[in-house]
């Protein structure tokens, strides 16, 4: 992974999202530049997401909402773990609802702030 800047600084970092709601997405591709990282996606679909893991490219952090136009996000979780891949669930479901080996990511519940969640993203290291 690559080195973070000063804490909130996400330099050099490249993040990718994993949303499918527009104007949540747009949030969150608009807060993560602020901070300075490179954003891949949106992604709306969970497809999509698994063509953007399956390509070569460096991938620091994602942020994963759960439901994507009906379809759990899940395998892209696993995708991200099995690349060793930090990253948090922005949903508006309940920690409970969460598979039980996704107990322990970070979760951030809708609506949320999303200029909080990215700043908090530099502490994912």
């Amino acid at each position: 992974m690559a080195e973070a800047g000063p804490k909130g600084d996400l330099t050099g970092r490249r993040v990718l999202i994993v949303e499918d709601e527009f104007f949540i997405a747009d949030d969150l591709v608009q807060a993560l530049q602020d901070l300075g990282a490179e954003v891949l996606g949106p992604a709306p679909t969970r497809q999509q997401a698994l063509d953007l893991l399956a390509g070569e490219e460096r991938i620091d952090f994602a942020v994963l909402d759960v439901n994507l136009q009906g379809e759990g996000v899940f395998p892209v979780a696993d995708a991200l773990n099995a690349r060793g891949v930090p990253f948090v669930i922005a949903t508006g479901y309940a920690r409970s609802t969460l598979p039980p080996r996704f107990q322990n990511v970070p979760h951030w519940e809708k609506p949320f702030d999303p200029d909080t969640l990215v700043r908090a993203l530099a502490s994912l290291n």
